[in-house]
Order: C-alpha cells, then sequence, then structure tokens
C-alpha cells in the first residue's frame, strides 16, 4: 500500500489504542467479554418478549426491537475492533469502511426514532391509561417500527451516498477505533465544508433535537401525572427513570461527535468506546435488573426449559 501524496487508497489503518501487548490483550479478553454479554443479554431480552404471555404488551414489544437494535449496533463496529486488538496491522479496505459507516448510523438512527416511540408509549400508558390499549394496537406499533428503520435508512443514506464517492489519496490513518464520518471525511482529498455541515445538521443538530424533545415529553409526562394525582409522581418516575438514563447514555455521545465543527473534534477513543461498546450493554442490564416483571417472565422460561 502506497501512502504518498497522490497515491490512491484502497486501505485505512485504524490506530486503535496505544500500549504494549499487555494492553492489547487486556482491552481484547475485557471486550470480548462485554460483546458476548451484549449479545446474550439482548438476545435473552428478546426471547422473553417472544415467549412470555405476559409480556405481550406494546411497552415490552418495543423493548425487544430496542434490544434487536442495540445488538446490531454493536455488531457494526465491536468485532472487527476485537480482532484487530490481536493484529499489529490493523487495517480496513476503503469499503469494509464505507460498510461499518453505513450500519453504524443505520441502527443507530432507527434506535433514534425507536427511542421517541418508546417515549410516546409511556406518555399514553401514564396520561391515559384507559385508552392506552386501543391507542398503542398492534397495527400501530408495526407501523412505528417499520417508521423507524425507514428514518435509519434514510439518515444513513443521506451521508453515506456523498461519503462513498468522495476521492481519496495520499494519508489513510484514522485515529480511533472503527471509522466514523468526522475523521473519514478529514482524509478526503477534496474540500468537505458543505458536507461536513451537513452531517452535523444531520447528525448532530438532529441528535440534539431528538435528545431535547425527548426530556420535555418525559417532562410533561411527570407534570401531568403530578396534578392529576401525587402519589402517582413516584410509579411515573420508576417508570421512567430507566427511559431517561437509556436515552442521555445514547444521544450524549452521539451529541459530543456530530454536533461540533470537524476541525475541533475530539479523538476520544474512551467514548467511542462507551457508545459502541458500553451502552448496548446498558439496554439489558437497566431493563431487566430495575424491572420485576422481566425478571419474572425470565425465571418462568427457565423453568419451563428445566421441565422440559
Amino acid at each position: 500500500m502506497d501512502n504518498k501524496n497522490g497515491s490512491t487508497v484502497t486501505e485505512f489503518i485504524l490506530v486503535g489504542f496505544s500500549g504494549g501487548w499487555e494492553l492489547q490483550i487486556f482491552c481484547f479478553v475485557i471486550f470480548s467479554l462485554i460483546y458476548s454479554a451484549t449479545v446474550l443479554g439482548n438476545i435473552l431480552i428478546i426471547i422473553t418478549v417472544i415467549f412470555s404471555s405476559s409480556l405481550h404488551s406494546p411497552m415490552y414489544f418495543l423493548l425487544g426491537n430496542l434490544s434487536f437494535l442495540d445488538m446490531c449496533l454493536s455488531s457494526a463496529t465491536t468485532p472487527k475492533m476485537i480482532t484487530n486488538l490481536l493484529t499489529e496491522h490493523k487495517m480496513i479496505s476503503v469499503w469494509g469502511c464505507m460498510t461499518q459507516m453505513f450500519f453504524m448510523h443505520f441502527f443507530g438512527g432507527a434506535e433514534m426514532s425507536l427511542l421517541i416511540v418508546m417515549a410516546f408509549d409511556r406518555y399514553v400508558a401514564i396520561c391515559k391509561p384507559l385508552h392506552y390499549r386501543t391507542i398503542m394496537n398492534p397495527r400501530l406499533l408495526n407501523r412505528f417500527v417499520i417508521l423507524s428503520w425507514i428514518v435509519g435508512f434514510l439518515h444513513t443514506m443521506s451521508q453515506m451516498v456523498l461519503t462513498v464517492n468522495l476521492p481519496f489519496c495520499g494519508y489513510n490513518v484514522v485515529d480511533n477505533i472503527f471509522c466514523d464520518l468526522p475523521l473519514v471525511i478529514k482524509l478526503a482529498c477534496v474540500e468537505t465544508y458543505i458536507l461536513e455541515l451537513f452531517v452535523i445538521a444531520d447528525s448532530g443538530l438532529l441528535s440534539f433535537i431528538c435528545f431535547i424533545l425527548l426530556l420535555v415529553s418525559y417532562t410533561i409526562i411527570l407534570v401531568t401525572v403530578q396534578q392529576k394525582s401525587s402519589g402517582g409522581l413516584p410509579k411515573a418516575l420508576s417508570t421512567l427513570s430507566a427511559h431517561i438514563i437509556v436515552v442521555t447514555l445514547f444521544f450524549g455521545p452521539c451529541i459530543f461527535i456530530y454536533a461540533w465543527p470537524f476541525s475541533s473534534f475530539a479523538r476520544n477513543k474512551t467514548l467511542a468506546v462507551f457508545y459502541t461498546v458500553i451502552t448496548p450493554l446498558l439496554n439489558p442490564v437497566i431493563y431487566t435488573l430495575r424491572n420485576q416483571k422481566m425478571q419474572e417472565a425470565m425465571r418462568k422460561l427457565h423453568l419451563q426449559h428445566i421441565q422440559f
């Protein structure tokens, strides 16, 4: 591979983590365990939601879809990152890099939309409990889920259709653990100022606006509950706290990475690890450890499995 100016880049070098082999092996073991727990934990939630009759409600249907998106989001980058920890030359092809970015923004955009749907579900459940089943009917739920996938696809395509044709020549070092738009776009051989602004508006501003809207919606729910009955406020807080934690942990890194000009982009690998490796694991942890109904359904499924 020729790294001289003017040469056509066919591969990118992912810098990854600096440090000796001891640190690389330590990170390999830790991230492998976390990724395995992420996949197994989210699969367990999906199976529990599907096969437990007590969880056949809109909230758990959406939770199962969220688990699937979390698992896919983590799988878009983490396996390549883990394998690179044991290789000296951490290469990824240009098309492999584009594929990684495509699926990361695809599943990220879909999850962003689904979190908004989950906030609407909680609003109806808490503020309009008598009409909950009528409003959140299976037909509407299926449309919401399909819409979230469409939003994710449009979100990633609007950026990737402009990125995939960029010419890359000369410098090909991506100072991160995976390919992401801010760093890859800066490696292009042409002026990318307009594209950078578009990505900031598409990913950064959209993430920020959605985050604010979600916080406003949760505030409206809590105010409505307090006005109707102060005794119902603790229950509403308990119900919403898990959603607020997930929303904050998901949107926080997105806003930090994409909402600022690329020239001041902080190459924070710790944040990248948190966003792609840690956050997808928090969904099963938060929703299973804090949800007694989910725990009970898992225990029943386990007992049924032992009996068979």
